[in-house]
């Protein structure tokens, strides 16, 4: 059975137009590798080329043009990420979990200011959920938000906080989507307010985080930081309702199709050009490495057509969050047990071709369990959805459902 997506005629001279345009407008010298890390004038030029992209609808394809998407099909959409990613160009956004909270949940008055502002390229956002100590746990988050007649007064400290680039950023997001405590005594689940704090302001800073990885993580303090009423998105205790938008669009209910996985394509190539697939033993480490990866495209191929024709979904965005971490923690197995020491070499002689991208995989490995809920806490989530918990839950809603939902909003 062939499970490939076939693209239409139409669709493929589409493509075709992407492919022009970005061979007008990418400036050869700025390529980027895949993991390579982002700063400088690269930094710069992708930032100003994500205002490009925004200016045509591209930037983020599947959005109401209205607001500065595209108002394209999820198949245009993952046209534009394919030719973008084939030409190894670095998009400067930010972190981009805050959009389906903002479709959803934010007055027209926020959307014109906030969802145009990150649709277009001019706004930058960073997640600010996790907390030292609290894990994937975010209702027992402590970041309090306290009154202050209009006003809000933000005091707590974020970790792991980043958009989706390296280290070395030039500059600071222009706010930061956070999750705060805004009634101590009322109960979890309904104690939250999901704000916009800006970093330009008294109170906020950021200080870069020195992981093993790289890569360019943040811990956040927060110092009685004044945010006005109008960074408050949904009511002042919906926050857990509006971070579990965000949530599920993380787990991977925003139904996008599946991209290329560059990283499998290196460690296939590898094996097969070195010989390393030569015993029973590595030969069957790669293929279980190929097979949960594509798996994990089957998963992302079924919530592409159950978002595609607005069908809410239960379990299947926590489903393909839990399957896409377990299967790094298997690939990045098979890769120690095939690959051996060159799985981690990326900048010695002895390194090979497509070195640093399997060496960050190997050491993100463990780490990629953690963003959106633990494996852990997708299959609690999961229990929930499909009834055989103590308690039980509805999908958050996203764009797709926001006209199904829209009783939720007060």
């Amino acid at each position: 059975m062939d499970f490939a997506y076939h693209y239409s005629n139409e669709q493929e001279t589409f493509r075709k137009e992407v492919r022009t345009w970005l061979a007008e407008n990418v400036d050869p010298k700025m390529k980027t590798s895949p993991r390579e890390e982002i700063e400088g004038e690269v930094w710069d030029w992708g930032y100003e080329f994500a205002k490009k992209l925004g200016a045509k609808g591209w930037l983020h394809p599947t959005y109401p043009k209205e607001y500065g998407g595209g108002g394209l099909t999820p198949e245009l959409s993952a046209i534009i990420h394919e030719e973008l990613d084939l030409a190894q160009v670095p998009v400067i956004t930010g972190n981009t979990l805050d959009l389906p909270a903002l479709s959803v949940w934010a007055t027209e008055e926020q959307k014109q200011e906030f969802l145009k502002g990150r649709l277009t390229g001019e706004l930058i956002a960073y997640q600010n959920f996790t907390e030292p100590g609290h894990g994937s746990d975010l209702a027992s988050l402590e970041t309090k938000a306290v009154r202050d007649g209009d006003d809000w007064l933000i005091t707590g400290n974020k970790v792991y906080v980043s958009g989706s680039h390296g280290k070395g950023r030039p500059r600071t997001p222009d706010y930061l989507f956070t999750v705060a405590v805004t009634d101590p005594d009322a109960p979890r689940h309904r104690n939250l307010g999901y704000f916009l704090v800006p970093t330009n302001v008294e109170g906020v800073s950021l200080t870069p985080m020195n992981l093993v990885t790289g890569n360019g993580q943040n811990h956040v303090v927060m110092d009685n930081v004044r945010v006005g009423p109008d960074r408050l998105i949904g009511g002042e205790f919906q926050g857990w309702q509006v971070a579990n938008s965000t949530l599920e669009h993380e787990h991977g209910g925003r139904g996008e199709l599946p991209g290329k996985n560059r990283v499998m394509e290196s460690f296939l190539n590898v094996t097969s050009d070195r010989g390393w697939a030569g015993t029973d033993h590595t030969a069957n480490q790669a293929m279980e490495a190929y097979i949960v990866s594509e798996i994990g495209r089957l998963f992302e191929l079924r919530n592409h057509a159950f978002y595609t024709v607005g069908q809410e979904m239960t379990f299947q965005g926590s489903q393909n969050s839990l399957w896409r971490k377990e299967k790094g923690l298997v690939q990045a197995a098979a890769m120690s047990d095939v690959m051996g020491p060159y799985s981690l070499l990326d900048d010695s002689a002895f390194a090979i071709e497509g070195g640093e991208e399997l060496q960050q995989f190997q050491l993100n490995a463990i780490g990629r369990t953690h963003p959106g809920g633990t494996i852990e806490i997708q299959k609690v989530i999961m229990a929930r959805r499909i009834g055989i918990s103590r308690t039980t839950e509805r999908a958050a809603p996203t764009p797709s459902t926001a006209g199904q939902t829209a009783s939720t909003k007060k």
